[in-house]
């Protein structure tokens, strides 16, 4: 079975994370996100995957291969220029011809059973199907109104005030049958929710919605990427060591996934769900709490305090410090008796002294500085990146 995973956007909205690697690579429970993605559709079958490609596409390509450590066959397809969601599939009609198809977003991270969406699709008279989630906020989404025979009835992007007739938001999944490109304007951007599917409707095509059951999110904002984070560390069924642990009087309460040559203090606490990567250094009275990542060559000294929190590779936090509910990214320094609150994000190579408190929802661009003693209140952006945070 084929499927088209887009993964050709910028990633704006989660800056400064997407800076040096695209959306789709940002780790989630110290694996790229696009490999949770392939792993579950290969696992319910879909192997023929088709992937378009644009900001930083040899990152994904490095990340997935030919597919083959997935037990499924990639082919990529590069979108020089934007060509919207629609138009991005139109790219890559000629790996999709000749079947009906599985569209999802790079950005995906779900349990849901797309398989069932698919045979779903297959048995109704419809050129399109729409996987479909109630949410309790869908003015962010796509919403559609469906009947009795789960027949799109209305189907508005972005609801304002008084256009909300419905909480089931679209997921941007889909499963189409090969006409549709029939319909899709070639090298024009073009997407699924503002142009295709009005188009599809006003010429008298049937579209069918599916209700989906299960996780799902598209990974929009850092507290959906932690909320992401949290269902893959629910995965974490028991305590395994891959490779070296020593341990001096520490207290271990799983399920804890340790890599190899981690060093854990005495009285230190570890309370899983937790994920630790490989050459981590943990020194005396630390607690890492439930729901937390750590990545590979990471030092945590004495007395900090780790809660439901991101670390990515190479972080150095300080003693006496307490990270709560945040997102560290690569290579970032920072000091003792430090406090980050949550909802934070810490840009690569980012440097923090003593004594610093971070707000929360505040986000430091890379590199920055943050000298002793200062309490960050709005986010702190480096001129030699973007400054802007919204869009895709």
């Amino acid at each position: 079975m084929k499927v088209c995973i887009m993964c050709g956007g910028e990633g704006t909205r989660l800056r400064p994370l997407t800076f040096e690697r695209p959306k789709p690579c940002i780790p989630i429970g110290g694996i790229p996100s696009i490999q949770h993605l392939v792993m579950h559709l290969a696992n319910l079958g879909f192997t023929d995957i088709v992937i378009t490609i644009g900001y930083l596409g040899d990152k994904i390509k490095d990340s997935l291969g030919d597919g083959s450590l997935f037990s499924a066959e990639i082919n990529y397809v590069e979108e020089k220029t934007k060509l919207g969601t629609a138009g991005s599939v139109k790219n890559a009609q000629e790996y999709l011809d000749g079947m009906p198809f599985l569209v999802v977003g790079g950005d995906h991270v779900t349990d849901i059973n797309l398989l069932e969406f698919y045979r779903e699709h297959k048995k109704m008279n419809a050129i399109a199907s729409i996987g479909l989630i109630g949410i309790d906020d869908p003015c962010e989404y796509g919403i559609a109104e469906l009947d009795a025979t789960f027949t799109i009835q209305r189907f508005k992007e972005k609801p304002g005030p008084g256009e909300v007739f419905s909480n089931l938001a679209s997921t941007g999944m889909y499963v189409c049958n090969p006409e549709i490109f029939d319909y899709i304007p070639e090298k024009t951007k073009y997407d699924f929710a503002r142009n295709l599917f009005p188009d599809l409707m006003k010429r008298g095509y049937q579209l069918k919605g599916w209700l989906a059951r299960g996780n799902w999110t598209d990974v929009g904002s850092p507290s959906m990427l932690r909320q992401a984070e949290r269902w893959k560390l629910n995965d974490v069924g028991i305590t395994t060591i891959q490779g070296n642990l020593s341990v001096t009087d520490a207290q271990i309460t799983g399920p804890v996934r340790f890599g190899d040559s981690i060093t854990l203090g005495a009285r230190s606490r570890v309370i899983g769900p937790v994920s630790i990567g490989k050459g981590v250094a943990i020194g005396e009275d630390v607690i890492i709490g439930p729901y937390t990542s750590i990545g590979d060559d990471c030092c945590i000294r004495s007395r900090a305090k780790i809660f439901s929190s991101s670390l990515y590779s190479g972080v150095a936090i300080g003693a006496g410090s307490t990270v709560s509910g945040s997102i560290i990214d690569n290579d970032v320094s920072i000091g003792g008796n430090c406090s980050i609150e949550h909802d934070t994000v810490i840009g690569p190579r980012a440097n923090l002294g003593d004594d610093v408190v971070i707000h929360s929802r505040t986000r430091l661009w890379p590199e920055v500085s943050i000298p002793d003693g200062e309490v960050v209140k709005e986010y702190v952006l480096n001129d030699s990146f973007d400054t802007t945070w919204d869009g895709s």
